[in-house]
């Protein structure tokens, strides 16, 4: 079978705007440097299939002195969700699986939360959040995890629904990870190695990697920060098993070339990359989410209307690390924005830049992106008030330390050990997570604080109470972990009890 070799060939070059404007983009971006609390960033911009911007600005490691460019690396999280679907969309036009058929016919052990629902649910249905789960439901399951894949979908049977099937929207990247597994059960190949040899290499996407595990061989690596810990830099999270959902690496040189071939599907059909029929299926709406500026879900994308323009995006959160993809497909537009940093100067500076297409103003769009952040910051603050404010010092425990120590299961997340260690201290281990693993302090009453082994970026302050029959023995436990993303309270441990 003959295999066609896709190079996008970008000149990096001003022609399609002025000097000035090009600069305007430039003088934004160090303005935002100074204003965000990032140690640096990367933009990207493409038009016409040519290259504007693709530099960097700021150090990939905070108080060090290496420069980020267009060639750094950042995780780009959720933005491999569209590599996803447009490999399911190919897949699709090219008859080898069918949108809408049930995900069982790929995956037998697929279950949600009703059988009816289960037998059901498409594969379209994975692609455009509108399943039943609530948004981020389940990402404690895979958060840190060592298990397969296919050992995290077959614990998502045990969320609870959260809107009407099909009815509502909730953003979930359990169902990415499954569909990643669609294409492996479709073409015999992982996702990784199916969007590499489909996309990666014909595109020469050569710094591109699909797992934190391939950039030991690299140089120019940005470093994860954790911004409301004072830019803390942490190591590169494993997403392994969750991969499908967010697992690849990137840089701008090689996105604007996925872009280009997104903006010019024409070219990129005639070059054997994907069909034009599934660039289209991913970038229409297919689940409303709000209606003021007809903005949908698509396939791996989101759709909604500015300006009179079709605007096709998607964010990347990733432990240390924010992205911002925009196009405007009618425009030939393309924009990325990669940090190391979890702020919103990605969506900043990418929408300067949008509206700067669309002829918008864009007065004060630096000091309003500056305020949000500021109030982003103080929401994020106010969760830890009550629990710090409510700290009963004086208390003491019901129960003995034996009492405590043994096995807990769930079966929405599986096992979760309590030891007393030889020194008198006692420790939490997380099934398939040791990096959750944590020493227990007495915080109040019957309750526990979470001293984590290792910094994590979503969270940091977190307790675990131990809950009692009538008979004061302890019967399971219940967490509070307060953050935006990995649930904790969705565990509802229960002790395993002695005969």
């Amino acid at each position: 079978m003959t295999r066609f070799i896709f190079f996008i060939i970008i000149t990096f070059s001003s022609i399609s705007l002025s000097a000035q404007t090009a600069e305007d983009f430039r003088q934004a971006a160090h303005q935002a440097l100074e204003a965000f609390d990032t140690p640096g960033f990367s933009v990207g911009i493409i038009k016409d299939g040519k290259a504007i911007l693709s530099e960097g600005y700021g150090t990939r490691t905070i108080n060090k002195s290496e420069s980020v460019d267009g060639q750094t690396i950042y995780a780009i999280a959720s933005n491999s969700k569209a590599f996803i679907s447009t490999a399911i969309a190919k897949l699709h036009v090219e008859g080898k699986l069918n949108l809408d058929a049930p995900v069982q016919d790929y995956l037998p052990y697929f279950k949600l939360y009703d059988e009816y629902v289960s037998q059901h649910t498409t594969v379209r249905d994975l692609l455009c959040h509108r399943v039943g789960l609530g948004t981020y439901s389940g990402d404690v399951i895979w958060y840190k995890s060592e298990k397969s894949a296919e050992q995290i979908i077959r614990q998502i049977q045990h969320l609870p629904q959260a809107y009407e099937w099909r009815g509502g929207y909730g953003y979930t990247n359990l169902m990415f990870i499954t569909a990643g597994e669609v294409i492996k059960a479709v073409t015999g190949q992982s996702w990784s190695d199916y969007v590499k040899e489909n996309f990666l290499s014909p595109l020469d996407m050569n710094r591109t990697q699909t797992s934190v595990l391939d950039l030991k061989r690299l140089e120019n690596i940005a470093t994860p920060h954790i911004t409301h810990r004072g830019n803390l830099p942490i190591k590169m999270a494993p997403w392994e098993a969750s991969g499908a959902a967010g697992g690849i690496l990137s840089c701008t040189d090689d996105m604007l070339k996925w872009m280009n071939a997104q903006l010019h599907p024409e070219q990129a059909e005639q070059k054997g990359l994907f069909p034009k029929a599934a660039r289209d299926q991913c970038m229409k709406p297919h689940n409303p989410i709000r209606s003021n500026n007809f903005y949908s879900a698509g396939l791996g994308w989101f759709v909604y209307s500015r300006e009179g323009q079709k605007i096709v995006t998607h964010g990347g959160g990733y432990d240390g690390m924010y992205s911002r993809v925009i196009m405007i497909p009618e425009m030939k537009v393309g924009i990325v924005v990669l940090t190391n940093s979890m702020t919103g100067l990605s969506s900043a500076v990418a929408n300067y830049i949008r509206d700067t297409y669309l002829g918008m103003s864009t007065e004060d769009w630096l000091k309003k992106a500056v305020d949000d952040e500021a109030k982003s910051r103080k929401k994020w603050g106010n969760k830890f008030i009550e629990p710090m404010q409510t700290r009963a010092i004086k208390s003491k425990p019901s129960i003995l330390r034996r009492s405590m120590t043994g096995d807990y299961h769930d079966p929405l997340y599986g096992h979760i050990t309590i030891e007393e260690e030889s020194n008198g201290s006692l420790y939490i281990h997380f099934e398939g997570a040791p990096a959750l693993s944590a020493e227990l302090t007495h915080w109040h009453y019957d309750t526990w604080k979470i001293n984590w082994a290792e910094e994590h970026a979503w969270f940091y302050f977190g307790t675990v109470q131990f809950l009692l029959d009538n008979n004061q023995n302890v019967m399971g436990l219940q967490f509070d972990v307060p953050n935006d993303d990995i649930f904790f309270e969705e565990i509802d441990m229960v002790k395993d009890r002695k005969m």
